[in-house]
């Protein structure tokens, strides 16, 4: 649940924490006091994340998600100059410019789209036009998308039991579930997402995924399947929307046991090298190779936009219908608004959640892959405008960038739209 009012805390700027200038990583070998280490959690800290978030393969294992072997498909370039100073005034009521939100939210890089064309380009920080960055819970979008291309195939039921893909799971919370409920989450699962809380669920399954620091002594779950099989009911399915990772990761198990391969292959075989990326993406995996299908996807942030831009026009890209333009469009419909609002997200009036993709039912109408710490595609088919954005913010929740970035994103589709 997200509020307006709640208070930000007061952390050094977005200039302050550039880390070239802090100088993380940088000599041979770099100094102790700027040496970030997985192990002591030292990567994970703020602001050692501006540097981290653009070198996960150096930190964590990983899988290649493959490009492929076809030509590169460019994206034209149309820059403009006029962007920086589009105002807009933020949901909690103050003035700011499409320049100055970039340091509000701690931008590591970004790309604007409109009809196709590169309008706008920029990178800080550590990040640059060709790494990798991690998407957290962008990955989500990415998940969703696979098994709504597998109902349109005929090849998953959403209607069936999630255990009659996965039957490991019969005697956890998803032991009477249906694929649907995992897909839209509104599942009845006992598990907090609450990041600031040290002692929340969504720490342990990081943990079990390898995908944060253990502790000297570590006797839980081993693999993200270690973990998911412990999980119990609590509340009933269907009634009402709760983000929850867990049921990504539920998914993500059901779309490879459907496909009968890996994620990482999946995605390369039926996204990735269709979109005619310049780089491969990588998967972040636990101990035994399982992509975190929650949080694990890294990618380049062009090749996030062409993504965001095969979104957009309804699935078709690189001259070939990459998406199903019906499971587009089931995304953009939405889910039910009254089980979405049950959440409580303050920012998000009126919105839906519909295969992992947030819904916003507005006038254009938008929507969004979004993740911790400021991770975002953003689609408006009417701006005819993708916005891709990597950042590291302080803090995980999307509550603390939301007052700046979604009005932001608002104002510059209706500026483009004006200059055409």
């Amino acid at each position: 649940m997200s509020t307006l009012s709640s208070p930000s805390p007061e952390f050094p700027s977005h200039t302050d924490t550039d880390p070239r200038s802090l100088g993380w990583m940088q000599g041979f070998p770099p100094p102790a006091e700027r040496t970030l280490r997985f192990a002591d959690g030292s990567h994970y800290e703020f602001p050692q994340r501006r540097w981290s978030f653009s070198h996960m393969r150096e930190l964590l294992p990983t899988a290649r998600v493959s490009r492929g072997d076809g030509p590169v498909c460019a994206l034209p370039r149309a820059d403009r100059d006029d962007l920086d100073t589009v105002p807009f005034t933020t949901l909690d009521s103050r003035a700011s410019t499409w320049g100055e939100a970039f340091a509000a939210n701690y931008t590591d890089g970004l790309v604007v789209l409109h009809r196709g064309n590169i309008v706008y380009e920029k990178y800080f920080g550590a990040l640059q036009a060709d790494l990798v960055h991690s998407a957290f819970s962008v990955t989500k979008s990415f998940v969703g998308t696979h098994a709504a291309m597998q109902v349109y195939d005929g090849s998953l039921d959403a209607n069936a039991p999630v255990t009659h893909y996965v039957p490991e799971l019969s005697d956890t919370a998803y032991g009477n579930a249906t694929v649907r409920q995992v897909m839209d989450m509104t599942i009845g699962v006992r598990y907090s997402e609450a990041y600031a809380d040290p002692s929340a669920d969504i720490h342990a399954y990081a943990r079990a995924g390898g995908m944060r620091a253990r502790p000297s002594v570590y006797l839980g779950p081993q693999t993200f399947y270690d973990y998911l099989v412990t999980l119990k009911k609590e509340g009933e399915h269907g009634t009402g929307f709760t983000y929850k990772t867990v049921n990504s990761e539920v998914l993500a198990w059901i779309v490879k046991r459907v496909a009968g391969v890996r994620l990482a292959d999946l995605t390369s075989s039926e996204i990735w090298s269709k979109l005619g990326c310049e780089y491969d993406a990588l998967y972040q995996v636990d101990s035994v190779g399982t992509e975190a299908g929650g949080g694990g996807l890294n990618t380049t942030l062009r090749d996030l936009a062409r993504f965001g831009e095969a979104m957009r026009c309804d699935g078709s890209f690189n001259g070939q219908q990459i998406v199903p333009a019906a499971v587009v469009a089931d995304i953009r419909n939405g889910a039910n608004r009254d089980h979405f609002a049950t959440a409580g997200y303050a920012t998000l009036p009126g919105w839906s959640y519909r295969n992992m993709w947030w819904v916003s039912h507005d006038a254009h109408p938008c929507f969004t892959a979004r993740g911790i710490h400021g991770q975002a595609i953003w689609v408006d088919p009417v701006a005819e405008m993708v916005i891709a954005r990597y950042a590291s913010h302080p803090l995980a929740a999307n509550a603390f960038m939301d007052p700046t970035s979604l009005p932001a994103y608002r104002a510059l589709g209706e500026h483009l739209m004006r200059g055409g």
